[in-house]
């Protein structure tokens, strides 16, 4: 079975574009919840990736995938004599799809009536989109498809890309996950069910936590072959070591009383990368500042990784819940953080919860210079859970 590694790194998040930028502002605390509790990308200009035309023909979270995906593509070296077309795979989910623009035209619709409607509602709306436009701009022929598993999708996105090029169906996979959910009936929907902060603050594992804040974005990595990077001069960044995905079937909102789904899912994703709990370095965790989900949360990295745990945070508190596209960019953030052998804070978090009692980095970022392994948790409504295992190249 061949190793899969990180040839390329993207990004689009509310702290900045580009993966670099994104880290930076990680590691210098800087967030982007505004006073609305929203974490919007404020700057983003889809015509860096995109012509004006395109542009209007796409959503929103296609948009910020297309973006990133090229900037992953760019840094991988993903020319045209790169890879085999039909060896050239795409996995890039998202947790909803094009809200945007099923907003307007559902309101279009309602107040004019069918012919009002845009010719191009479905192709700018459908799940797979953002994985179908990024096939056609780097001339991906190999498999290709968009999945969806609420908050897990990015990572799954990514994990099951590995299982992809383990099982020799590509060489390389376009992999992550992408979100553009800010909009009003969205919000709303969040709101109504008691998910939302109503503090309008993230606070991931923090004692006075009471919701989650919004945000959006996309993140991609270019799995590869470890073979075929060396064979063409790839820089490896780091290493797909583990990945396992698991069900609660508990509930179709809250975890698992117990922690089941994600224990099961950690000490899957370390049996794929033949890793003791030891090996672990630095946990990211989903810490999405709920309070159901980040005590059990913390209580599966106990179970998994013993009382003494490893570094843990949650980069929630800076830029929000991403939703389809927040395990994808956490594990660009811990490709980063092996590359840099450091770790961002929790933004939020200043009175540690007793029940999510670990080794939390607060304050600001912690230098871990013997890094060496990451688990990636990412925990979606519907009871569906990713972990991902990156090791150091």
């Amino acid at each position: 079975m061949s190793d899969v590694v990180v040839t390329g790194r993207g990004c689009v998040a509310p702290v900045g574009v580009g993966a670099d930028t994104v880290f930076d502002a990680l590691l210098a605390g800087r967030g982007a919840i505004n006073e609305e509790g929203l974490a919007p990308c404020a700057d983003f200009d889809p015509e860096q990736a995109l012509t004006p035309k395109e542009a209007r023909r796409t959503d929103r979270f296609t948009h910020f995938a297309v973006t990133a995906a090229l900037e992953a593509a760019a840094e991988a070296g993903l020319d045209e004599n790169a890879v085999e077309p039909s060896r050239l795979g795409v996995v890039v989910g998202t947790g909803i799809g094009g809200l945007t623009t099923m907003q307007e035209q559902v309101l279009t619709w309602a107040k004019e009536g069918d012919r009002a409607v845009s010719p191009l509602f479905v192709p700018m709306m459908m799940p797979n989109a953002a994985a179908a436009h990024i096939a056609m701009k780097l001339g991906a022929h190999g498999p290709g498809f968009s999945l969806a598993t609420a908050c897990a999708t990015g990572a799954h996105a990514i994990g099951e890309a590995k299982r992809m090029i383990e099982r020799g169906e590509a060489d390389v996979v376009v992999a992550g996950g992408t979100e553009a959910a800010l909009i009003g009936v969205c919000v709303a929907a969040f709101n109504r069910m008691g998910a939302l902060s109503r503090e309008k603050i993230s606070r991931p594992f923090d004692a006075r936590r009471d919701g989650f804040c919004m945000g959006e974005g996309a993140g991609i990595l270019v799995l590869e072959r470890e073979e075929h990077a060396k064979a063409r001069g790839a820089r490896i960044l780091a290493r797909v070591a583990g990945y396992a995905a698991t069900n609660d079937a508990y509930h179709i909102t809250q975890p698992d009383e117990n922690g089941r789904g994600a224990t099961d899912a950690m000490t899957g994703a370390l049996r794929d990368a033949d890793a003791s709990p030891q090996d672990v370095g630095y946990v990211n965790a989903h810490g999405t500042s709920t309070p159901y989900n980040d005590r059990i949360e913390a209580l599966a990295v106990r179970k998994v990784l013993g009382e003494d745990t490893p570094p843990i945070s949650s980069i929630k508190g800076h830029i929000g819940h991403s939703l389809g596209a927040a395990g994808a960019i956490e594990a660009v953030v811990c490709v980063d953080a092996l590359q840099r052998k450091a770790a961002p804070p929790t933004l939020g978090l200043e009175e540690i919860d007793p029940d999510c009692a670990a080794d939390h980095i607060v304050g600001g970022p912690r230098e871990l210079p013997d890094l060496e392994l990451v688990l990636s948790n990412s925990f979606g409504f519907g009871g569906q859970n990713a972990t991902l295992a990156l090791a150091a190249a």
